[in-house]
């Protein structure tokens, strides 16, 4: 949302006041979960939210699909839990399948349904509802809360919260309406990792800042990009490297148009033309003659949109249209000596147990489907200490450093645990020595958010 960002900064001196009032009003909600005022659902499996101090562009669905395929991979059983935004859904909870319509699912959770279909998409504005009645269906290994970090009506063991550049930065601290933050800098406390979509060679420029908002909360700092890895003709699934060179035209609807432009550039040169739609835009056939008609004037011989848009665009399109493929590739660490796989693997672990320990407690409830608990601290989850111990039994040797302290949408291909243990054995160990080591890479397709 560059414009209205752009617009908030020129006001933010008479808007200061009002984005107080607004983080004071969310610390306040989010103390009535902490003292069991209100009430959270949490079920006796893990439960990780994937989620932003800010509204979109941060890359929290190609990160929610990684979660998802490294389950899948495994032979576990995820579910994704989404309040499926902009869904015109009239039932719920609406299990997303490949054959969903994106006006009913959604267009980041078909996307999701279409690229892990192992995983179980649940859309349901009550996420709560939606996570006992896909307990109803049959136990799932993992719950994945997708946008969860503000949602304290689920609990969760974990938050992984995204951050943007311009988080650490111009937009620090400022809540709704005098920028974009959903809550103020104290809420971040709530994390167990950040995440922040960045290119590897711009982190020792970045670190500093890093360093200087995120030490205080000693928490480990993973930083990823989203690399093009192909396309994909839309009509007849055909997978290319790249388009030989021709001219086309690039169609993007998500938060960070720039970021698209940017990766698209990298595989396939300047686009001709880039045409921009506001983010989770439904095309229309109105919308795909006219993108038609610009790639005609332009002598364009392709289309080229996003996997977010693809889902929209499929029945609209002709044979000019591919789908810009992108892999994640997971870069250097920062209060942490490990990779963000290894971590993960190791923190999964941890999660697990405390899951297992609440599974027990739960074994009084008849129909299986979690329970409220409150008074457990953010999000009513009675197990975020347990599973926050994790950062001690991590430190020295380990992998973290003991007391140191939003636009591409994808979804991984498949990837082997043993490809995943030579990726975190190739990553190096950055740590706090800056040193970048070697990227690690999960295969993911389409770009969007």
């Amino acid at each position: 949302m560059p414009g209205i960002e752009s617009r908030q900064r020129k006001l933010r001196p008479l808007l200061w006041p009002l984005g107080r009032l607004y983080a004071g009003a969310m610390w306040f909600r989010e103390r009535l979960y902490r003292v069991g005022l209100l009430t959270s659902w949490l079920p006796g499996v893990p439960v990780v939210a994937v989620g932003n101090i800010g509204w979109g562009g941060s890359g929290k669905t190609p990160l929610a699909g990684w979660l998802l395929r490294w389950a899948a991979n495994r032979g576990l059983s995820p579910v994704l839990l989404t309040r499926g935004y902009r869904s015109l859904a009239t039932r719920f909870p609406l299990l997303v399948t490949a054959d969903s319509l994106p006006e009913e699912s959604g267009d980041e959770p078909l996307l999701l349904a279409r690229h892990c279909p192992e995983a179980q998409i649940v859309v349901d504005p009550e996420r709560r509802r939606g996570g006992a009645w896909a307990m109803e269906r049959g136990r799932p290994d993992l719950f994945v809360l997708d946008d969860g970090f503000q949602h304290l009506g689920v609990g969760r063991d974990l938050d992984i919260v995204l951050l943007k550049r311009d988080d650490l930065d111009l937009d620090w601290n400022q809540a709704i309406p005098a920028g974009p933050w959903r809550e103020g800098a104290g809420a971040l406390s709530r994390a167990g990792c950040f995440a922040i979509k960045l290119d590897p060679a711009d982190y020792s420029g970045l670190r500093p800042l890093l360093e200087e908002r995120l030490e205080r909360f000693r928490r480990p700092v993973f930083t990823f990009s989203l690399r093009p890895s192909g396309v994909r003709h839309l009509r007849s699934g055909q997978n290319s490297p790249d388009l030989g060179g021709r001219r086309y035209l690039l169609v993007s609807g998500v938060g960070d148009h720039d970021q698209v432009a940017r990766t698209a550039e990298r595989l396939l040169g300047r686009p001709a033309l880039h045409r921009r739609f506001p983010d989770h835009h439904f095309f229309t056939g109105r919308d795909a003659a006219e993108i038609a008609d610009q790639a005609r004037i332009h002598d364009c011989d392709y289309v080229v949109c996003t996997g977010k848009d693809a889902v929209k665009l499929l029945n609209l399109a002709d044979d000019l249209y591919w789908e810009l493929r992108v892999e994640v590739e997971f870069g250097p660490a920062l209060f942490c000596e490990a990779s963000f796989p290894a971590w993960w693997a190791a923190r999964w672990e941890t999660l697990v147990r405390a899951a297992a320990d609440r599974a027990r407690d739960n074994a009084a409830d008849p129909g299986g489907k979690g329970r409220d608990v409150r008074g457990n601290g953010p999000g009513g989850s009675s197990d975020r200490a347990a599973a926050a111990n994790l950062d001690d039994d991590m430190s020295g040797d380990a992998l973290t450093d003991g007391d140191t302290g939003d636009d591409e949408t994808g979804v991984p291909d498949e990837i082997s645990p043993a490809a995943s243990a030579e990726r975190a054995a190739d990553a190096g160990t950055p740590g706090n020595s800056g040193s970048p080591g070697k990227p690690t890479a999960s295969r993911l397709r389409g770009t969007g958010d």
